[in-house]
């Protein structure tokens, strides 16, 4: 019985940190107009991402995706996010709100 917790333990951990480093590379590319840690308004008309939920960032990035989401930044950001797949989102979101 230890052997297996000890080996869910293990694999927890290595997707944890590989969950976290994706959510760290995803973020590089949103960076470069939100701020290295969120804390800018993209082009000046955008939300400070950094103080959103992620669930309120996982709709907006959806509604990007899908073109439900969005004013005057639509445009650009439907560009960015259309490769992410939904589990990306997720870990993206978790990784702008912690």
């Amino acid at each position: 019985m230890k052997k297996v917790l000890v080996a869910v333990s293990v694999l927890f951990g290595l997707w944890s940190t590989s969950s976290a480093d994706e959510g760290t590379d995803l973020f590089k590319k949103c960076a470069a107009c939100h701020g290295v840690q969120g804390e800018k308004s993209a082009l000046g008309k955008s939300k400070i991402i950094k103080d959103m939920s992620s669930a309120q960032i996982i709709m907006a990035l959806k509604g990007y995706k899908d073109g439900t989401y969005g004013a005057a930044s639509k445009a650009i950001m439907k560009g960015q996010v259309m490769s992410l797949t939904d589990a990306q989102i997720t870990t993206l979101a978790a990784h702008i709100s912690k």
